[in-house]
């Protein structure tokens, strides 16, 4: 501790004063301070870019990855039928989206990587699922394969094959769809969701509720055809 004396009417008196301590000690804490505050900011703006980056680097390739395919094919009648699919290789998806005669647009989602294809009906609140099978690996993997060097086809009517394939909705096979993957649990959000299997036909006691042609640039085309099994 330093002491300090004045002279006042000839009589020392002992006097508070300072000897730069205090104020030294003040500047000495001032750097630490602005030190800390400095390097909270760096960090907190290097979390904010790593984290833009993740979020872009988790995007982008998936945006980049999808390729819209379009395919041209006439019907039986000879008249042109326009499909579009989005191709992503990355995720081994295929979306269909399938215009009826009616100008209504169904879609058919084919998830190579579950090994799943997921119907859902444009006039319909239901999603309609079924395994696949090695036809339609095949099918989506010459589709996957082609689009890497075209993105239009034109399908010819003499040299496209044509099949016909019937489902039966299991009235009993009824799916959660808060248990299914993404992205079929997107497309069928607000939708009933029903397995189905695959049938020689539903004879003549039952009736075919609707059919969706869908064409591969393989020049294959399948018309999946559903109705309801007796409970």
């Amino acid at each position: 501790m330093v002491r300090c004396w004045k002279h006042s009417d000839g009589r020392l008196e002992e006097a508070q004063c300072t000897d730069g301590g205090s104020a030294a000690s003040s500047q000495s804490h001032f750097p630490h301070k602005a030190f800390w505050v400095s390097l909270s900011a760096s960090l907190l703006l290097v979390i904010v870019a790593l984290g833009l980056t993740g979020h872009l680097g988790l995007w982008q390739p998936h945006s980049q990855s999808a390729q819209i395919v379009r395919i041209t094919v006439p019907d039986q009648a000879g008249v042109l039928i326009n499909q579009s699919a989005v191709v992503d290789p990355q995720n081994d998806l295929v979306t269909f989206s399938v215009t009826s005669p009616a100008n209504q647009t169904s879609t058919v989602l084919f998830d190579i990587k579950h090994g799943l294809i997921c119907y859902k009906p444009v006039d319909q609140e239901s999603c309609f699922l079924r395994k696949m099978e090695e036809s339609d690996y095949d099918n989506v993997r010459s589709l996957l394969h082609q689009s890497e060097h075209k993105s239009q086809f034109q399908l010819s009517g003499n040299g496209t094959q044509r099949r016909t394939e019937f489902l039966g909705v299991l009235a009993a096979g009824q799916v959660d769809v808060s248990t299914l993957e993404e992205p079929i649990q997107g497309l069928c959000q607000d939708s009933s969701v029903h397995w189905t299997k695959r049938a020689e036909g539903p004879g003549k006691q039952r009736l075919v509720y609707f059919c969706i042609d869908i064409c591969f640039p393989s020049n294959i085309c399948v018309s999946v055809c559903f109705y309801y099994l007796p409970e």
